[in-house]
C-alpha cells in the first residue's frame, strides 16, 4: 500500500540538504553561541526539543533547557530566546505560550506553516514548509527541524545524509518485524531520539514500546526484555550493555550510523509493523495533526484547511 508517510520518510535526505543550506543562509535567525535558550514543543516536537537541548549543551554552545509547550516555566526565567518547534503552528499550548511570551522574551518559531497562529505571534520564523507533511504522524518535519538546528551548531550534515540514504536503501531485518516488544535506548542527546522512536511505533503500529536512558535501562526496565524483544541503541552502546541484553534473550541492535539516520530506520520499522498488522500508518487511531483544546483560539477557515490537509 502506497502511503504519504512512506514517501515523506524517503524524502528526508533531500530535506536535510535544504535544511543545511537554510542554516548557512539564515544563520542569524538561529540561537547564537552563548545565548541561554529554552526549546519547547509538543509530542514529537518535544522529543526533538530535548535532543537539541542536550546536544547544544554538550557542544558548549550555551545553557539550553527543553519544556513541553504546556509548561509556562520558560516565561518565568531569564532566557535570551525561546525556540518553538511546531509543524502546524496551531496547537493550543504553543499558541498560548507564544501569546504569553510577547514583549517578555524573544521567540523563534520553526514551523511548516509560517502564516499559522504560531507564526503570526513569533518574533522570528524559520519556514520549513518544504518539510511539511500530509500524514498525521511527524517524520520528515521533525528530523529536518533537528538537522537545521544541528547545522546551526556547526555540525556537518553530510555524514548523516549519507547514512540516511543507506538506511532507506537497506532491507529491514525480518526478525525485527516479528518481535512483540520494542525498547529504544539513548545516551546524552540521543535519549530524545529513543523517545521519539518509541512514540513512532506506538502511533503508527500500536506497538508495545518503551524508551530509556541506556544506563538507566539496566536499573529495572531490563526486566521486561525477553526473546520477544528488540532492543535498539541510538549512538554508541555503553560498555557491557550488549552482553546484558543478550542474556535476556532479546535481539540487540546498535551500529555506528548517525543517530538521526537511525531514527529514520525506526520510522521504517513502524510502517512495516503497521502493514503487517493491517493498519493505515497515515491515520493513526485517536490522534490528529494538531491538538486544539476547547476554549482556545478559534481557527479561521484557512487555518482549518491547513490542519485537515492530509
Amino acid at each position: 500500500m502506497s502511503t504519504h508517510v512512506s514517501a515523506e520518510i524517503a524524502a528526508q535526505p533531500d530535506c536535510w540538504r535544504r535544511a543545511a543550506d537554510l542554516a548557512d543562509r539564515d544563520a542569524r535567525l538561529l540561537p547564537s553561541r552563548g545565548e541561554r535558550v529554552a526549546v519547547v514543543g509538543c509530542g514529537t516536537s518535544y522529543a526533538i526539543a530535548r535532543a537539541y537541548a542536550a546536544l547544544r549543551e554538550s557542544l558548549g554552545a550555551g545553557e539550553t533547557d527543553a519544556f513541553p509547550a504546556s509548561d509556562p516555566t520558560p516565561l518565568g526565567r531569564a532566557y535570551d530566546r525561546v525556540v518553538v518547534l511546531t509543524r502546524s503552528g496551531t496547537t493550543t499550548e504553543v499558541v498560548d505560550l507564544l501569546t504569553g511570551a510577547a514583549g517578555r522574551v524573544p521567540t523563534l518559531v520553526v514551523t511548516g506553516v509560517p502564516d499559522s497562529p504560531a507564526g503570526q505571534r513569533a518574533d522570528r520564523i524559520v519556514d520549513l514548509g518544504f518539510a511539511d507533511e500530509r500524514s498525521v504522524v511527524q517524520t520528515r518535519f521533525a528530523t529536518t527541524a533537528l538537522q537545521l538546528l544541528r547545522a546551526g551548531l556547526g555540525v556537518d550534515l553530510g555524514p548523516a545524509i549519507a547514512d540516511a540514504e543507506l538506511v532507506l536503501y537497506e532491507q529491514l531485518p525480518v526478525a525485527w518485524e516479528r518481535r512483540g516488544q520494542f525498547t529504544f535506548l539513548g545516551t546524552g542527546w540521543t535519549v530524545g531520539l529513543a523517545d521519539e522512536a518509541a512514540l513512532k511505533l506506538r502511533e503508527v503500529a500500536r506497538a508495545w514500546t518503551e524508551s530509556y536512558n541506556a544506563m538507566e535501562y539496566r536499573h529495572g526496565p531490563i526486566a521486561i526484555s525477553d526473546r520477544a524483544s528488540l532492543v535498539c541503541c541510538f549512538g554508541p552502546a555503553p560498555s557491557g550493555l550488549q552482553e546484558e541484553v543478550d542474556s535476556t534473550g532479546a535481539l540487540f541492535a546498535a551500529d555506528a550510523i548517525d543517530p538521526v539516520a537511525a531514527l529514520v530506520r525506526a520510522q521504517r520499522l513502524a510502517v512495516a509493523l503497521a502493514a503487517r498488522r493491517g493498519l493505515n500508518p497515515d491515520r493513526p487511531r485517536n490522534i490528529s495533526r494538531s491538538v486544539i483544546l476547547a476554549g482556545a483560539f478559534r481557527p479561521t477557515a484557512a487555518d482549518a484547511a491547513r490542519i485537515l490537509r492530509s
